[in-house]
């Protein structure tokens, strides 16, 4: 009871203080990339804070999974370290003994990393389609800002406004720059406003400007001077299509009565995610022994590049059956049936006092990283 209620409270501890700096780190990472989004016109910036949630929602999962595996390791390494571990050794406990209290700990974990991969990395995939979908398909007149010039969802429009009412219904001093065919046609106006046709259609008339029509490089350039000059800069709203919704905006049930190579994939990935978490929980424990006169970075380093392995092979598995190159059936399980051998072999050499790398191995690749840590 002590030994297990020793390491579950490290355990908290450690897990907690690492999910917040994750989390912080993701935060940190998700606000700058989608703040440059909304700068450069990709995203509505009243759109932020909602892609920011659903960003941390679907990396979710991920973060737990480096939160468990990264604790449990840190743990049991700092035992290692300590000497704790030989007196846990020499009270009658083995490695093995070790495995219970860890899923106890990591069970809870495992189950809402199963929920976040199969319901909540969908629901945030799809709500930030949707997001994008509405954006995309914004009028024209929504991205005149004042005193910028902005491009339109199309790339064929650039609008310039030196001020807008507080409606946003009239501008003044326009200027609006079209390209099609390789014709340049330029708008400069006085003022403007929009105006709503019955059938939905939407208009900017601008008043008191002159048109240039011409071809960059040619010197045939046509003026024309108006009173009223209406441009039309949006349709009759039309429902957004969402039949080709990517496969990762779809739900999971649909992914199971949906059975293209692209939604087999997909769902080799979902479900991979919990097995991903199961393994290496149980590959922490075998993976922290480490001698107490060596320092962290050989165990360290081998964490980071299993951990990069494993994902980069789940995500090889999952373009794998998407491409039809491998079943379904062994996409899902080939991958995590060959960690888990790999781990009861750990676990074998563990139990046997045999390292997991031999001497000379770690002496040619992990000498120098020792030698730094101890410097």
């Amino acid at each position: 009871m002590i030994f297990q209620r020793s390491l579950q409270r490290e355990l908290n501890y450690t897990a907690g203080a690492i999910f917040l700096v994750l989390m912080t780190v993701m935060l940190t990472t998700m606000m700058i990339r989608i703040l440059g989004f909304a700068a450069s016109g990709r995203t509505d910036p009243r759109d932020v804070l909602v892609l920011i949630g659903l960003a941390v929602i679907g990396y979710l999962a991920v973060i737990l999974i480096v939160t468990l595996f990264v604790s449990i390791l840190f743990v049991l390494t700092r035992w290692y370290k300590d000497s704790e571990m030989v007196v846990w050794f020499a009270a009658g406990l083995s490695i093995t003994d070790f495995v219970k209290p860890v899923l106890r700990f990591a069970l809870p974990f495992i189950g809402v990393i199963a929920l976040c991969a199969l319901f909540g990395w969908p629901w945030a995939n799809e709500q930030s389609n949707l997001l994008q979908q509405r954006f995309e398909q914004r009028s024209d007149v929504s991205m005149i800002a004042a005193g910028q010039f902005r491009e339109s969802t199309a790339n064929q429009r650039v609008f310039f406004v030196e001020s807008v009412n507080a409606n946003a219904t009239k501008v003044h001093n326009v200027f609006v720059s079209s390209t099609e065919s390789g014709k340049v046609s330029v708008v400069v106006s006085k003022d403007g406003q929009i105006e709503t046709k019955p059938n939905g259609d939407r208009f900017i008339v601008l008043e008191k400007g002159r048109r240039y029509d011409g071809v960059p490089g040619q010197p045939g350039y046509r003026i024309m001077e108006f009173e009223r000059y209406a441009v039309k800069i949006e349709n009759n709203a039309a429902p957004m299509q969402t039949d080709n919704a990517p496969a990762k905006g779809v739900s999971t049930l649909t992914l199971l009565r949906v059975f293209t190579p692209q939604y087999q994939g997909e769902l080799v990935w979902r479900i991979g995610l919990p097995l991903l978490a199961l393994n290496l929980v149980l590959l922490a424990i075998p993976l922290a022994y480490q001698n107490p006169r060596h320092g962290r970075a050989i165990n360290l380093i081998i964490a980071v590049l299993v951990y990069l392995s494993y994902t980069n092979l789940l995500s090889l598995s999952q373009a794998w059956v998407a491409q039809r190159t491998l079943p379904l059936a062994l996409g899902v399980w080939l991958l995590h049936a060959v960690a888990m051998g790999a781990i009861l072999s750990m676990y074998w050499r563990r139990l046997r006092f045999k390292p997991l790398i031999s001497p000379a191995l770690q002496a040619a690749f992990f000498r120098p990283f020792a030698r730094k840590e101890r410097e």
